[in-house]
């Protein structure tokens, strides 16, 4: 990736409304995927979500006149996405199920200082700062607070299941800096529909392949679950997160990706009665104040 002319504006006030709102829908998303569970394996439910989130784009993109068309130009950045997108799931999913949930999370929970790294590399303008850095760790403690109870440091039989998971974060911070420089000069909803569509024929082979032995069963809260992750996450808040991405700083928007875990545990307790973290309130205001760290440099370097 060569460094190119990038629409990179500072966040306002709406805009980060708009990344707050994404970021707490998809900490719903963790309750849902583990509802979904109990009906089908977790190949088939990536591949079903992301579907029902291409299909919620594509009548979007119909309804407002946005031309799908592939130019034989945009097919290597499409097709290299898609890559980077199948590879960061598959290494998620195989790296949570040799680790535990709350290092999964925390291990994903990183990729912001990937995105940061990546746009400090290719985006001019977006530089990685020491204060930058501080707001990230100040806010990755506070995710790691509420995790204290389950994380053993000196754990080595998660190790492989570790190392998956950060490659998963350091992909994902790496996409979301390539889906910025291709939304410059291809339309967001475009960029989704070819991404689902490339993307999909691969889930149904490794769904095939892997899970042709797997149970499967509906009923109406795994068919709610699936709706959410499809229609909410995958559809309406990826449509509004590209499109933000398009115009503003990957790593100012990246930073926000520390409430979706806070939200997740508040979401696990409320519909799964899974046990709270007594440390959520300091975890809270850890996230806060390292998101608060992060957009008030950016404002500084605007200055």
């Amino acid at each position: 990736m060569n460094k190119m002319a990038v629409a990179n504006e500072p966040l306002n006030a709406r805009a980060a409304g708009l990344a707050m709102l994404t970021a707490v829908l998809g900490g719903g998303n963790s309750v849902s995927i583990k509802l979904a569970l109990d009906g089908m394996p977790p190949i088939a439910l990536a591949g079903v979500r992301f579907a029902i989130g291409g299909g919620v784009v594509l009548v979007w993109a119909i309804v407002n006149g946005v031309s799908l068309r592939m130019s034989r130009h945009d097919r290597h950045g499409l097709g290299l996405l898609a890559a980077l997108f199948l590879a960061q799931i598959l290494l998620l999913n195989v790296g949570t199920h040799h680790t535990s949930a709350s290092r999964s999370t925390l291990m994903i929970c990183t990729y912001p200082f990937f995105t940061s790294l990546f746009a400090h590399l290719f985006i001019p303008g977006d530089r990685l700062t020491t204060l930058k850095i501080a707001g990230m760790v100040l806010s990755l403690v506070g995710v790691a607070l509420m995790f204290t109870d389950d994380l053993k440091v000196l754990e080595t039989s998660h190790l492989i299941g570790d190392v998956m998971v950060l490659g998963s974060a350091m992909l994902l911070g790496a996409r979301q800096v390539y889906t910025k420089r291709l939304t410059q000069h291809i339309h967001p909803c475009q960029l989704i529909v070819w991404q689902a569509a490339i993307s999909l024929p691969f889930f149904a082979v490794l769904n095939a392949t892997l899970e042709s032995h797997a149970n499967y069963q509906i009923n109406a809260a795994i068919v709610a679950a699936i709706a959410f992750q499809g229609v909410v996450v995958a559809g309406i808040c990826f449509i509004l997160f590209v499109s933000l991405l398009r115009r503003y700083r990957a790593s100012q928007l990246g930073v926000f990706g520390f409430i979706t875990p806070v939200v997740g545990v508040l979401a696990s307790d409320l519909l799964l009665h899974e046990k709270l973290s007594p440390l959520l309130a300091g975890s809270m205001v850890l996230v806060g104040a390292g998101i608060a760290i992060v957009n008030w440099q950016v404002q500084d370097d605007t200055a």
